[in-house]
């Protein structure tokens, strides 16, 4: 084998051995509408969040996909973290759509509040402040998941 090949192969390899795989994220069971709809809204999200690019969601799914890494893991179709209900008044606008913030052991986990579908953004803390992202996002979320309650 020519030595150039063997060093472009060895590059290859380790460039594979550096950059992020796949990430775990959980996939929901929503209702067969909300999956629809939720999967327009994956599928519209931008390229870069946060200016990390975007990278596959292990399993394949069209209700999740990430950023970065850490990854910052998103999901459509969730069931309302626990909290919520009693958070409404507590909920906080990025561009016009409403989320409801929960502190995680490392970062934040940011869900929809007042929208007809649950979009969950978990944001580890090296991009503090976490809620940051959603400003990358938010436009998005208004244009695919409908308005039902304003924050208040």
């Amino acid at each position: 084998m020519p030595k150039r090949l063997v060093a472009v192969l060895g590059l290859l390899l380790v460039a594979a051995g550096c950059s992020p795989g796949p990430t775990p994220v959980p996939v929901p069971s929503p209702a067969p509408e909300v999956a629809a709809a939720c999967a327009d809204l994956i599928k519209a999200l931008p390229a870069k969040v946060l200016d990390q690019d975007r990278r596959q969601a292990t399993p394949l799914s069209p209700l999740t996909t990430a950023y970065g890494d850490p990854p910052m893991a998103m999901t459509c179709g969730v069931t309302p973290p626990a909290g919520m209900a009693e958070a409404q008044s507590q909920c906080f606008e990025v561009n016009g759509v409403g989320w409801f913030a929960k502190e995680v052991q490392n970062g934040f986990v940011f869900t929809t509040i007042g929208r007809s579908l649950y979009f969950e953004v978990a944001v580890p803390s090296k991009y503090h402040p976490e809620a940051n992202a959603l400003t990358d996002i938010s436009d998005v979320v208004h244009k695919f998941d409908k308005l039902v309650t304003p924050c208040t």
